[in-house]
């Protein structure tokens, strides 16, 4: 008989959890063959329109050296969404840097944080 559960591999970062559902994508960390490098990153869903991809943003605290005072910044980027994770626009993500995937992609989702819902009043 065949074993009815795939293989999930150790991306080697610690604390992070495979996601509990299973895909057949070569571009996904736990069950494809996608090696994760570099930088782990956080930030905020703010799209996710287009196929196998998420626009996230990223904020930071940059220093003024004249000022000697921090500024609040963000940047957009653009990650890898394996078909393994629900993703909706406001969840938190851990994103970690891989290999260039397209043009502008060279990240990809390995945690999902769920928005709390505030509950709506009728």
């Amino acid at each position: 008989m065949a074993d009815s559960k795939k293989k999930v591999r150790n991306i080697g970062i610690p604390n992070i959890e495979p996601p509990v559902r299973e895909c057949d994508d070569e571009l996904c960390p736990f069950h494809g063959s996608l090696p994760v490098r570099g930088r782990v990153m956080e930030g905020t869903v703010t799209s996710t329109r287009m196929h196998k991809t998420i626009s996230f943003r990223q904020d930071y605290l940059s220093l003024v050296k004249k000022y000697m005072r921090f500024e609040r910044r963000k940047s957009k980027k653009l990650a890898h969404l394996p078909p393994c994770m629900d993703v909706k626009v406001g969840d938190g993500v851990k994103v970690a840097e891989c290999r260039p995937i397209s043009k502008n992609v060279a990240s990809v989702v390995i945690a999902v944080t769920p928005a709390e819902e505030t509950p709506q009043e009728d």
